[in-house]
């Protein structure tokens, strides 16, 4: 597949070669998306237009990736299985986004909603659309997910009290609160695993 994305090689590698040299350089095709254009450049057989048609496949596969209608979230007790897929909806965001995953009594997906755009406040994110939208989609268990723009996904004050007014109400309605998780700059929060909640 890098081989048909990179087309063609050098007088003295062919595209595989190449290919290959920038497999040995990620360690990983997963690697991959982490290197950068610069970086990318110093591999005998890939220029600018090579290394920018590369970050840009990669982008799209980023985006298909996305559409998670139709996936099922097999162990949703991991923060890092939630925050592998979910990261994107908040790539390059420059406010907070305030969703809530909702999933059905085996933890699987059912859909996703952003409840709140903006700086996130206990008067502005309500439990009662949260737990409004449980009820509509007959969800068993929430999974509430926001940004920090700044790229610090230290909770703040706000986010602590919100937490545990949606962690009180859960209670009441006897639907399961499984994680709040912080989006920062390739990190993130859990409440789960900080016995948050």
């Amino acid at each position: 597949m890098l081989s048909i994305i990179i087309k063609t090689g050098t007088k003295d590698r062919n595209v595989k070669e190449v290919a290959l040299r920038l497999l040995e350089e990620a360690g990983d095709i997963k690697n991959i998306k982490d290197i950068g254009i610069n970086r990318l450049m110093k591999i005998s057989g890939i220029g600018r237009v090579k290394a920018i048609e590369l970050k840009a496949a990669i982008e799209i596969g980023r985006r298909v990736y996305l559409d998670i209608d139709n996936i099922d979230l097999i162990n949703l007790g991991s923060s890092m299985e939630i925050y592998q897929h979910f990261f994107l909806l908040f790539k390059d965001k420059k406010q907070e986004y305030f969703y809530t995953i909702y999933v059905d009594i085996k933890g699987k997906y059912i859909d996703k909603k952003c409840l709140f755009i903006g700086t996130i406040n206990t008067s502005v994110v309500h439990p009662r659309e949260i737990f409004k939208e449980a009820y509509l989609l007959s969800a068993s268990g929430i999974i509430c997910i926001h940004n920090h723009p700044s790229g610090d996904s230290t909770p703040s004050k706000e986010d602590i009290l919100i937490t545990k007014r949606i962690r009180e109400i859960s209670i009441i309605h006897g639907i399961n609160f499984i994680d709040h998780i912080i989006i920062g700059n390739d990190n993130y929060y859990s409440f789960y695993d900080n016995d948050k909640l």
